[in-house]
């Protein structure tokens, strides 16, 4: 009885290994599922529909950014930090805070403050995993956007969000935000 037969301890060692497979398997696919257009929609429809005007659903190379691209970190430990912080959307919508167009066109500004603040804080990495300062070409920029790129990446002191708010989405009522007309 003090000590357990080889037997059951490999019995036991063979449950544990495929139980932890099962269960990352089903945790993975899971995680997955909530990276979907689909899952986003759900709660967030009049955003999914802005999306559908502009140059990140539709454009001449036919790459095209779903929600998760810009929204969910692409490396494991920051992926789970978002889907935890992206729980209280879930819980806002269940609780009937954000269930209607209304009701989230009512609080747009400060669900967008919040995630601007997210990419500021990690210099907009999901924008960078697709638009690098060093693979820029700056010769096939507007004056404008060069004078703007150039100098950002010369200083080094802006990142992507400070000068794309509402590049993927309509902005919220900007009224009383210094800078904004």
């Amino acid at each position: 009885m003090r000590s357990p037969s080889s037997a059951s301890l490999g019995f036991i060692l063979f449950l544990g290994f495929f139980g932890g497979i099962i269960f990352w398997g089903g945790f993975n696919t899971g995680m997955e599922a909530t990276n979907t257009e689909a899952f986003c929609s759900s709660c967030h429809a009049p955003i999914v529909e802005e999306i559908k005007e502009t140059i990140h659903y539709s454009n001449r190379s036919g790459v095209r950014a779903i929600c998760s691209d810009c929204h969910v970190p692409h490396n494991w430990t920051d992926k789970m930090i978002r889907k935890v912080q992206a729980s209280k959307e879930l819980v806002a919508f269940a609780m009937g805070t954000i269930d209607t167009p209304e009701k989230f066109y009512q609080r747009r500004r400060h669900l967008a403050d919040r995630e601007w603040a997210r990419m500021k804080k990690n210099n907009s990495q999901e924008c960078r995993n697709c638009h690098e300062f060093a693979f820029m070409d700056f010769s096939e920029q507007g004056q404008r956007s060069v004078k703007m790129h150039s100098t950002a990446l010369a200083n080094g002191d802006k990142t992507c969000i400070d000068c794309h708010k509402g590049i993927a989405h309509k902005l919220p009522d900007m009224t009383g935000v210094e800078g904004w007309h």
